[in-house]
C-alpha cells in the first residue's frame, strides 16, 4: 500500500510539474521520460496530455492485440493502446507490474480520445540533462524521432504522439 501511495505522490508531482512547464515561457524541460516494453522513450511535453494511474480498460471484441480497450477518464471514454506492443516489442505484464504502470493521454489539441500505456514514469528531461543526440538512430518507426544518449550511456528515443495518432494503422483498431 505504501508503494501505491508513493507512486501516486510521484504522479501528482509530475502532473503539477508538467502543468508548470506548459505555463512557463522558456520551457526548460522538453520531454516526459517513460519506459515501455523495456525501452526508454521521450514524449514531447507539447504532445502529452494528462497522466493517470493504471486502470483496467474495458476490452472490445475484434480489435488489434495492441488496443487494450477503453477507460473512463474524467467522464470521457478514451482508447488505450499498448505502445510497446504497437512498436513491436510486447511485454508480459503481471498484475504487480501493472500497478506501477500509467496511462498517458495524447494532448487534447489532437482531438483524439487516445492514450498510451507505459510501464514506468522516469521524470522530466530537457537539453540541460546531459542528453546528446545519438548517431545510432535507435528503432525505426514512423512515430519515433531522434535517439539520444544520456550521461550514463542509456539510449532514449523520442516518441512523437502527434505522428502516432496520425498513422493509419493506429487509427484502424479493428481486426
Amino acid at each position: 500500500m505504501a508503494n501505491r501511495e508513493t507512486l501516486q505522490a510521484l504522479q501528482a508531482r509530475l502532473a503539477d510539474r508538467l502543468q508548470a512547464v506548459h505555463a512557463e515561457a522558456g520551457k526548460e524541460a522538453q520531454w516526459l521520460a517513460v519506459q515501455a516494453g523495456g525501452r526508454n522513450y521521450l514524449v514531447p511535453l507539447s504532445q502529452a496530455g494528462e497522466i493517470y494511474p493504471w486502470q483496467l480498460p474495458k476490452g472490445l471484441p475484434y480489435t488489434q492485440s495492441w488496443f487494450l480497450g477503453v477507460v473512463n477518464l474524467r467522464g470521457s471514454l478514451v482508447g488505450v493502446m499498448d505502445v510497446a506492443q504497437f512498436l513491436g516489442h510486447p511485454q508480459q505484464r503481471t498484475e504487480q507490474r501493472l500497478q506501477q504502470a500509467n496511462i498517458i493521454t495524447v494532448h487534447a489539441g489532437f482531438e483524439m480520445n487516445a492514450a498510451i500505456l507505459v510501464d514506468r514514469l522516469m521524470g522530466l528531461r530537457g537539453g540541460k540533462d546531459g542528453l546528446a543526440e545519438s548517431p545510432d538512430r535507435g528503432v525505426s518507426h514512423a512515430c519515433l524521432g531522434p535517439a539520444y544518449v544520456d550521461g550514463e550511456g542509456q539510449l532514449w528515443q523520442e516518441l512523437q504522439l502527434q505522428a502516432l495518432v496520425e498513422l493509419p494503422h493506429f487509427l484502424h483498431v479493428r481486426l
